[in-house]
């Protein structure tokens, strides 16, 4: 009975995700002349492979990834998703669109109004769970998207959003956009399919609207945003 009463529940949480894996990795080369970043390694598997794996577990039962620079590479890697229990999808961009270019691109792949998004390049432990639950709750009138927010790092000092009560905030003591989000398809009408186009700008325009709600997470959470950053997330990966 216990078992059947989880497979419900996690029935109940089937939601779906688009992993941002399009970027080239200018910071990482030489290592991303000839490995898409997202394939970089860390902890003997990776980066895009510890996000596939959480998001299963957590009842995410299908996931675009977009891809651009050597984008062959990791559809050849990770290919239906079968081995992860997943469906996985690929928006194949000839030129990386950025943030919301990107998403708006792969939404003819998304089937649900709501749905997570992931950044390939980051390495955390917070609970994807509570983020499929986040995608569910979206679906209700109200928010329009939810930001997962951590502490201000050395390479980034200046944050990029507040907090108040639940809600995110242009003004206030700043925290880091962690890369990892939920929204409504909604939010991205107004960008033209195939447009370069960053996410911040439309962040911005729905956290006046007060329709942007958040989160301050402060497990770990890495940005591999260099090579550095790489082999230390290793170092302690191999360590533990």
């Amino acid at each position: 009975m216990q078992r059947k009463n989880c497979d419900r529940h996690f029935r109940q949480l089937e939601v779906q995700a688009i992993i941002l894996a399009a970027g080239r990795g200018e910071r990482m080369r030489p290592l991303t002349d000839t490995t898409p970043k997202a394939l970089l390694e860390a902890g003997g598997k990776p980066l895009i492979a510890w996000h596939v794996e959480k998001l299963a577990a957590a009842g995410f039962r299908r996931i675009v990834v977009n891809l651009a620079h050597l984008g062959a590479q990791i559809e050849a890697s990770l290919g239906t998703g079968s081995q992860f229990g997943v469906e996985i999808a690929y928006s194949r961009e000839s030129r990386a669109l950025e943030t919301a270019g990107g998403i708006t691109y792969a939404l003819p792949l998304i089937s649900d109004s709501t749905f997570a998004v992931v950044n390939a390049d980051v390495f955390c432990d917070y609970d994807y769970l509570a983020l499929a639950r986040t995608v569910r709750r979206l679906a209700e009138p109200g928010f329009i998207a939810h930001l997962v927010l951590v502490d201000n790092r050395d390479h980034h000092p200046d944050g990029d959003f507040a907090l108040s009560d639940g809600r995110v905030m242009l003004q206030g003591a700043r925290l880091t956009f962690s890369g990892i989000g939920a929204y409504r398809g909604e939010m991205f009408d107004n960008v033209a399919r195939g447009s370069v186009a960053p996410l911040a700008p439309l962040l911005r325009g729905q956290i006046e609207l007060n329709r942007v709600s958040g989160e301050h997470y402060q497990g770990r959470w890495r940005d591999i945003g260099t090579a550095q950053r790489l082999i230390d997330l290793n170092r302690e990966l191999t360590a533990s």
